[in-house]
């Protein structure tokens, strides 16, 4: 008799893990369980007045990297099932938004610092002469780098890795910034092992990030496709889809329908708890399923609620596993080609709610306004606004991570419980991340030789 597995999620890791589950030779019996109305999670796309697409959350996705290819392997399987092989041939240039490395966006990245925006140094010349906001060469920063000694704790803020390793100036202006654009996180809580990975093996491997990041330091081969191939050799930075990047989430749901899965939505799970036989009850309200394992792709904090009296200590530190909120707010400009999207939040954000400001739609608006006629000099009043507010969306990796994890994974071993972590919580909150999260789970219940 099949296995039947029940994902818990249908944000896109639970989407990645059950269409990995599905496409397996012998598949379980998969059912995929979302609390809401729709599937996607924090990725939702709407169109507004005169067709503009405003994106609620992800924007985009880059192409980068072995997990970058792996994402786009899966656009491209996708779109053979669904539209067949001859259509896929044709049609996926027109579904797939690139942007080449000869555009400008991919060209530009930019400072504000101190009221102004700065354009980040690029080519030689630009690291051999001070750029501001930057107070020397960034030449000398690099040089600094290649001769300072392997980090010996096992882990440390981004902060204080990039001050060791680069210096003050580099750590306060870029890092600071780099951690507040991905995690809308702290610098000085992040942890370096648990945020930027890369980063932190690059030195344990080569004592030097540069040599480490230049000589490919724990890099695995990386897949092969047309597509791939293609968005190498046009340098993507990064790509969307034509129809906003919500099209990603509902073509795995268009898919996983037509493999059989079972897809609940609008089914709030109240509780889990352990049967006869190592069998999951999973209560759903007014009804319940029964699992022979559990792929978890819900926040860490949202599942310790739901864990049995058994499973106190894995309960007790995923709750430790924090997020901070988002608000993003899209502002459509006539004359504008593409609508402009702010995101607000982290610590400013948590700052206004301890202080008991009233987080208003009317306040976002107000801000984000004011960040484009700055640092853009959009000054008139946008036609079209859109603000919304992602409550506890973005986990922060705080120092010490690393250990979480590995004490969850520890007490789930021990246990032998069939329960197997996905999403944000853990180990990445890029959509390539949360996709490769939810296949490693779907391995991590198939066995090795699903690996696909």
């Amino acid at each position: 008799m099949s296995r039947t597995v029940v994902v818990l999620g249908g944000g896109i890791s639970g989407l990645a893990a059950s269409y990995h589950l599905s496409r397996a030779p012998r598949p379980p019996k998969v059912v995929l369980v979302e609390g809401s109305k729709r599937l996607g999670g924090w990725i939702r796309s709407i169109r507004g007045p005169g067709g503009a697409i405003f994106e609620l959350g992800p924007r985009g996705i880059r192409p980068a990297g072995v997990l970058g290819a792996r994402t786009l392997l899966l656009v491209r399987g996708l779109c053979n099932v669904i539209c067949g092989e001859q259509i896929s041939e044709l049609g996926l240039d027109s579904e797939v938004l690139p942007v080449r490395g000869d555009h400008p966006a991919a060209q530009n990245r930019f400072l504000y610092v101190d009221g102004a925006l700065h354009p980040l140094p690029s080519g030689l010349r630009g690291l051999l002469r001070p750029s501001p906001p930057f107070s020397k060469p960034l030449l000398w920063a690099g040089l600094r780098e290649l001769t300072k000694p392997r980090g010996k704790e096992p882990d440390e803020t981004v902060h204080s890795f990039a001050q060791r390793r680069l210096g003050p100036e580099v750590a306060s202006l870029a890092m600071d910034s780099i951690c507040r654009g991905v995690f809308a996180g702290n610098s000085r809580e992040l942890s370096i092992r648990s945020c930027f990975p890369s980063l932190f093996q690059a030195e344990q491997t080569h004592r030097s990030v540069i040599l480490g990041l230049l000589l490919g330091a724990g890099q695995s081969p990386q897949p092969d496709s047309a597509l791939i191939r293609q968005a190498r050799a046009e340098r993507w930075s990064q790509w969307s889809l034509r129809g906003g990047m919500e099209t990603l989430p509902q073509t795995l749901d268009t898919y996983l329908t037509s493999r059989g899965v079972s897809v609940l939505r609008g089914q709030p799970v109240c509780g889990l708890s352990l049967q006869a036989e190592g069998h999951w009850k999973v209560s759903l309200g007014d009804s319940s399923l029964e699992a022979d394992h559990i792929i978890s792709a819900i926040p860490a904090s949202a599942l310790s609620k739901l864990l049995p009296t058994e499973a106190a200590p894995l309960a007790q530190v995923l709750n430790t596993i924090t997020a901070v909120s988002v608000a993003v707010v899209n502002l459509q400009y006539r004359g504008a080609r593409l609508p402009v999207q702010v995101m607000l939040g982290g610590s400013w954000l948590q700052t206004l709610e301890a202080s008991g400001c009233v987080l208003s739609q009317e306040l976002f608006q107000k801000q984000a306004q004011e960040a484009v006629a700055t640092q853009l000099g959009l000054k008139e009043p946008p036609s079209h606004c859109l603000v919304h507010l992602h409550k506890n969306c973005i986990p922060q990796y705080t120092l010490g991570h690393w250990q979480k994890l590995e004490s969850a994974m520890k007490f789930l071993a021990a246990q032998r419980l069939p329960l197997t972590l996905a999403g944000a919580s853990y180990e990445g909150v890029a959509v390539n991340d949360c996709i490769e999260s939810g296949r490693q789970a779907a391995i991590s219940v198939l066995g090795p030789e699903s690996n696909s």
